[in-house]
């Protein structure tokens, strides 16, 4: 209905331009749309996963258990003809907290990262990365990025593109309290990064509960942002808080949220795709096994609710205010 009215609001104001008939005016404007080049819409396939959630990273063998389920997930995504696929925080390890503890393994403590099998997340990540180039995908996946000593460790995002390039590389700022107590060093900065025209942005851990992640990503103009986590701990078990918010952050800033979780045996929660208006697109079935969810998102950069919430933070009602008390107004209102 809006666009008809729209349509034929241009047929009047041509018609009340040129002098020509309502008819006339209305077949030019046909005429000239017709011979208009075909302006081709921006999307990506997006697959977004939910896989097995390993936390012995002293343990030779589930980190090759992580990367052999990892590039599985790859070949799937590709078979399904997706562009990019998005895989959940952790997903070459996510060490526990008790393993790592000095203190451990009854008490969190400063974490030892001497234990961690550094060589053999690196074997996986090459792994990982040659794959990526044989198969022309885009990966987005959790991991561990190592820094230099006395520094702790990120918790990380790796973006490997369809050359096989590890492009860039995101570290989760909000950290939880054992992790920025015990565990790991904070990044600083937001990252974005572009595939087909379209611009993504990324979030980690537990930073969907933080909006302001959410809305300096659409201040940086990106089409979606992928979120990767664990999801809720089982003294905390708050996935369905995660996944509202998701909806959320995509509907109050429309653009595309992929949320990638671990799989969860009891189906709390499962991977999906959000669409810029608060709905799932596609999601992973609840049923705790690994899998993809696959959906094309679209450009939907030219929605008018993102350029008048940027004017409405901008100050533009401070002018129109007036000073007064609202409590002793209403009072004097009945």
């Amino acid at each position: 209905m809006t666009q008809n009215n729209n349509f034929k609001r241009r047929v009047r104001a041509r018609a009340s331009k040129t002098g020509e008939s309502y008819s006339t005016a209305r077949m030019q404007i046909i005429e000239a749309s017709q011979n208009e080049p075909t302006k081709e819409k921006k999307s990506v396939r997006l697959a977004v996963a939910q896989m097995t959630l390993r936390t012995d990273p002293r343990d030779i063998s589930e980190f090759r258990a992580s990367g052999k389920e990892i590039r599985e997930l790859m070949r799937q995504a590709h078979s399904a003809k997706a562009e990019l696929l998005h895989l959940q925080e952790g997903a070459t390890c996510w060490p526990n907290k008790f393993i790592l503890s000095e203190n451990g393994p009854g008490d969190v403590g400063p974490a030892v990262w001497d234990r961690f099998q550094w060589p053999a997340l690196k074997e996986e990540l090459q792994a990982i990365r040659q794959l990526a180039q044989d198969l022309g995908l885009w990966v987005v996946f959790g991991s561990v990025h190592q820094l230099s000593k006395p520094q702790r460790p990120h918790n990380s995002l790796y973006v490997i593109s369809d050359k096989g390039v590890l492009v860039t590389r995101y570290d989760e700022r909000m950290l939880s309290h054992t992790k920025i107590s015990y565990m790991y060093t904070p990044g600083t900065l937001p990252i974005v990064f572009e595939v087909k025209g379209l611009k993504f942005g990324c979030a980690l851990g537990m930073e969907s509960h933080f909006p302001e992640v959410f809305i300096e990503y659409e201040q940086l103009g990106v089409d979606c942002v992928l979120f990767s986590t664990t999801g809720g701990s089982p003294a905390y078990p708050n996935d369905s808080a995660f996944t509202a918010e998701i909806v959320g952050h995509a509907a109050s800033n429309s653009y595309w949220v992929s949320y990638a979780v671990a799989a969860k045996p009891d189906g709390a929660a499962c991977s999906g795709i959000a669409t810029p208006w608060g709905e799932w697109a596609a999601q992973c079935a609840p049923d705790g096994a690994s899998s993809l969810a696959v959906f094309d998102i679209e450009d939907f950069s030219n929605d008018p609710a993102r350029p008048w919430r940027r004017s409405a933070r901008s100050g533009i009602y401070e002018p129109l205010q007036v000073e007064n008390d609202p409590r002793s107004e209403t009072r004097d209102a009945f």
